[in-house]
């Protein structure tokens, strides 16, 4: 007697739905759920915390039999109250873009093709080569430049820096590492983390980055950079980068970029460029003439999902000179071979400019918002938002107890609540659970920050729906919470603390 063979499923059984009528109702309802979702953006509040209930049922068992189209669109249905509430346009913390309804209808299409954009010869990648010439022109640099889309400016930066290490080092390091070559780079302390997250991915680890003081605009002190420079070559050490950046995190500062890419030029330095959110001013006649040092980098990460409003996820990085970017990463093994006509052909590949063989067709989105849209109307929505911004730290100069703690450089304004007489410490708890009641009314959601050692309310605007009623709305409930119950509290504990 033989064992019995193993069961083939049916050949009517996939994971197509058995019913495409029914499957197409359904998917019309989850369509309208979540259109209705983006289209009540500027209704109720900001951000809510997710249930306990529904925290709970996100604890349970991996399923071995499926729950349903039906009970699984339930189910998602329950979260879309539940986002960071970005869409939202008093959604002030952090620098998170707003969204499109439109990009939803780009999610789908690209979804439907499922396309690997790691290569091969397939519309997808065509769309992904005119959004590269586009960013190309958008930033002014040359034809033989090259890009590709990427998660965001984190991945886009350890691209960037690896490009730069590889290049300094003739490319010896994708055999040899780096070790003995003592290679340095140097950036503003109000540079993003992720440059030193890259420094340490790509092993040159974080103590290479010199981290350079900044002046009272917030940008990087030139005469600090270059003594730190001339210190590093004194002692046999290997200058190869600097990082100037495009829209500080903290206050949204410009560096010197011209002054930069001159100093990068006089001593053989890799010019790269932190323009995260802040590099899409280019297209807004308020900020493009600060910006215009882009033009001269030798590579730029920025984000699509900032202030071009892009659905998440899509960043880019922009590499000025093609050969030396995609010898950083090529590496064709056999079943990858490149031929010259059918699937296989589309040369060179993405994966030939960055680490990912496996992407998303995340350009679609980029090329959807940006063909629809035009950059025109892009950049009107920038202009607002850097007015909106300039508006803001006007009314906090005249109201009473709101003290402005840095300039208003782009689209971030810092201040703080005050009551002269009490403490740092103290004001910081204060201006802390200011921050935590806006978000946990659901009124507005601004970010905390520190500068020069004191606790600011971070109001950082990427945002087309945002008016200027909501900054009024702002600014009114600041007041308001501020002689609450709960910020007196809060204020003689940390006065008790301090006694203590």
């Amino acid at each position: 007697m033989t064992d019995k063979p193993y069961d083939e499923p049916t050949p009517q059984e996939s994971l197509d739905p058995e019913d495409w009528d029914e499957f197409r109702a359904q998917a019309h309802r989850m369509l309208e759920s979540a259109l209705d979702r983006m289209q009540s953006s500027r209704q109720g509040r900001v951000w809510t915390e997710l249930p306990a209930d529904i925290k709970d049922a996100l604890k349970s068992p991996l399923p071995r039999q499926g729950l349903g189209t039906d009970d699984v669109i339930s189910r998602m249905e329950t979260l879309l109250p539940y986002g960071a509430g970005n869409t939202n346009p008093r959604f002030f913390g952090w620098v998170h873009g707003s969204g499109t309804p439109s990009n939803i209808l780009a999610e789908m299409a690209a979804s439907s093709m499922n396309a690997n954009v790691g290569g091969r010869d397939h519309g997808a990648i065509y769309v992904e080569k005119q959004v590269i010439s586009w960013c190309r022109e958008l930033f002014g640099f040359p034809e033989a430049a090259s890009g590709i889309v990427v998660s965001g400016t984190s991945m886009a930066t350890i691209i960037a820096i690896k490009v730069a290490r590889d290049a300094r080092l003739d490319f010896a390091s994708r055999r040899d590492g780096v070790y003995g070559h003592g290679l340095v780079g140097y950036t503003s302390t109000e540079t993003h983390s992720c440059v030193a997250r890259a420094f340490d991915m790509v092993g040159l680890g974080t103590d290479a980055l010199r981290r350079i003081p900044a002046n009272d605009r917030f940008e990087i002190d030139m005469d600090a950079l270059r003594a730190a420079i001339a210190t590093d070559r004194a002692a046999g050490l290997t200058p190869f980068v600097v990082i100037g950046t495009a829209g500080t995190v903290n206050v949204g500062a410009i560096d010197p970029l011209d002054e930069l890419a001159d100093l990068a030029k006089a001593e053989n330095l890799w010019f790269h460029i932190d323009g995260a959110f802040g590099a899409l001013g280019v297209l807004s006649e308020r900020a493009r003439d600060r910006l215009s040092g882009i033009k001269r980098a030798d590579s730029l990460a920025f984000d699509f999902h900032k202030w071009l409003h892009v659905n998440y996820d899509a960043g880019f990085a922009l590499v000025r000179d093609e050969t030396l970017h995609r010898a950083t990463f090529t590496d064709r093994p056999d079943y990858l071979k490149a031929k010259e006509r059918g699937l296989a052909g589309g040369n060179p590949w993405p994966v030939e400019y960055g680490p990912e063989l496996s992407r998303g067709f995340r350009a679609l989105k980029v090329w959807a918002q940006l063909a629809e849209f035009g950059t025109d109307r892009l950049g009107r929505m920038i202009t607002r938002n850097c007015y909106q911004a300039s508006y803001l730290g006007e009314q906090v100069a005249m109201t009473p107890g709101l003290e402005l703690l840095a300039p208003v450089a782009l689209n971030i304004c810092c201040f703080r609540h005050v009551v002269h007489g009490l403490p740092d410490a103290v004001l910081d708890a204060m201006n802390d659970e200011i921050v935590i009641q806006l978000q946990e009314q659901g009124i507005a959601a601004p970010s905390t920050t520190q500068l020069h050692g004191r606790t600011a309310i971070r109001v950082n605007i990427t945002n087309h729906r945002t008016a200027r009623k909501d900054l009024d709305i702002l600014l009114s409930e600041i007041v308001r919470i501020a002689a609450s119950p709960e910020v007196a509290a809060v204020r003689e504990a940390a006065l008790s603390a301090l006694k203590d």
